[in-house]
């Protein structure tokens, strides 16, 4: 068997390569869409958090 026959996989091969690929960018977007969403979230509490602690420090300071 050369390579051509591997890639080609007996007519098969578009199919066969075609789920290959989508199947690992899927995975691939499985693995870093949940820690995208995380660093979003973290800075949205992070702006949150600084603007509470702006107010406290002026209702501290009056």
């Amino acid at each position: 068997m050369n390579w051509q026959e591997f890639f080609f996989m007996g007519g098969y091969g578009l199919y066969v390569w075609t789920s290959y690929g989508l199947m690992a960018a899927l995975l691939i977007y499985n693995l870093l869409a949940p820690l995208q969403r995380k660093r979003a979230v973290m800075r949205q509490l992070k702006s949150r958090l600084e603007r509470e602690d702006g107010k406290s420090a002026a209702e501290v300071g009056t």
